[in-house]
């Protein structure tokens, strides 16, 4: 089977890699080989870490961590000879809503419309978020700076307004550096923890989201937002 261009958008994001993942259970259960997908639930939030959800008007946005993966770049000439250096600056987020009116709701993140896929589930929706997390000196687009933090926005197109929101910082929502690394698993839960805002969308009266009318998403990647392509 050719996947195609299904691989960089829709097996980047959690949610269809764990549905996959549970398709080969099944299968391997019909074989004779039972395996409980809750097993296998420690795994995929240790890949996919959760950043943080936020509540509005009985809505539920939702915040992981979703593969990026980082191009190999040309040849550079260094004082002890040549190198490649590794595109990481790129990185990317899923957003999952629950109770959603596509109707009446648009989700925006600053300020561009997130194009929302259904799920299959009455009022579930996604999208990939990809963006610009740093501007290292050897990039694939040097020229675009660093795009956070994330502000999230729950645009109500009845009222042109946001109801609620919430902002994902990349780094320390303070400018500061980790000097060391976190000594367990508690202490970088709490990092992650701490670069998530429940707050912070955009107050009062508001546009709809750029790209809320043609389509924010590429023809290649429906289910992906790249902020590159309005910076």
């Amino acid at each position: 089977m050719r996947w195609n261009r299904r691989l960089h958008d829709e097996f980047m994001l959690p949610w269809f890699v764990e549905q996959d993942f549970r398709d080969v259970l099944e299968e391997l259960a019909e074989h004779g080989f039972p395996l409980d997908p809750a097993w296998f639930a420690p795994h995929i939030a240790f890949r996919f870490p959760r950043i943080g959800s936020v509540s509005v008007r009985g809505m539920e946005l939702e915040l992981r961590h979703a593969l990026e993966p980082w191009h190999v770049l040309g040849e550079e000439v260094m004082a002890g000879g040549t190198v490649r250096y590794v595109d990481s600056s790129v990185e990317r987020v899923q957003a999952r809503v629950t109770g959603w009116v596509e109707e009446r709701f648009v989700l925006a993140c600053n300020g561009v419309a997130v194009p929302l896929s259904p799920t299959g589930t009455e009022g579930e929706h996604l999208a990939g978020i990809r963006f610009n997390a740093w501007q290292p000196p050897s990039a694939l687009h040097p020229t675009i700076g660093a795009q956070g933090p994330l502000v999230f926005d729950i645009h109500d197109t009845w009222s042109g307004r946001a109801l609620g929101g919430c902002t994902h910082h990349v780094a320390h929502p303070g400018g500061r550096a980790h000097e060391t690394v976190p000594v367990n698993a508690n202490e970088a839960e709490a990092r992650r923890r701490a670069r998530f805002f429940p707050l912070g969308h955009t107050p009062g009266p508001a546009p709809l989201p750029r790209g809320a009318a043609e389509g924010s998403a590429g023809r290649e990647h429906p289910r992906t937002l790249d902020l590159r392509r309005f910076a």
